[in-house]
């Protein structure tokens, strides 16, 4: 007779009882709810996760709830914290939206020294005489106000293609 079919050898391997020793984790897996364990007198390559259905430990359950509404709450703490230097950060960015700058500080433009169309619009970053400021000012609005400055910047960075050697006489037997 195998040990499979031996009832006596069933029934004590299922009365065998794991003691959990402490929970780890927890997750949520197809909508159940599973706790990561640690058994008592096992290592930690043997930890797993059990359905909370399965588990017969609710002082560790609430112990672990407990811990983690603290973290929570610690890490809430710390968000306010950095929620408030958000809204400062806010308010300095909106009191420089309201400043006026370039054209509207009626300042005359120097040179482009840059453009980018990050923000989904192209975009020169402009540097003014007589002032150490530069500004992103809308192309539209630079094309407009000084379009020999905006052709100089394109000037600048025009380059020439030359054909070489080898394709002028592919060119020339054609």
């Amino acid at each position: 007779m195998s040990d499979s079919e031996d009832p006596k050898k069933q029934q004590e391997e299922e009365e065998e009882e794991y003691i959990v020793e402490k929970i780890l984790d927890k997750r949520t897996r197809n909508g159940k709810v599973e706790y990561f364990l640690k058994w008592k007198g096992y290592s930690e390559g043997d930890n797993t996760w059990e359905p909370v259905e399965n588990l017969d430990c609710p002082d560790l359950i609430s112990e672990f709830e407990e811990e983690r509404k603290k973290k929570k709450n610690e890490k809430k703490g710390d968000d306010k914290k950095r929620k408030s230097t958000v809204v400062e950060g806010d308010k300095k960015k909106k009191k420089a939206d309201d400043e006026p700058r370039g054209f509207e500080r009626g300042l005359e433009p120097q040179k482009i020294i840059g453009a980018t169309d990050a923000s989904g619009e192209l975009m020169f970053l402009i540097k003014w005489k007589d002032s150490e400021d530069a500004d992103l000012v809308p192309a539209s609005i630079a094309n407009h106000k000084c379009p020999q400055i905006v052709i100089k910047f394109y000037e600048e960075r025009l380059t020439w293609h030359t054909a070489t050697n080898n394709e002028d006489k592919v060119e020339a037997k054609d």
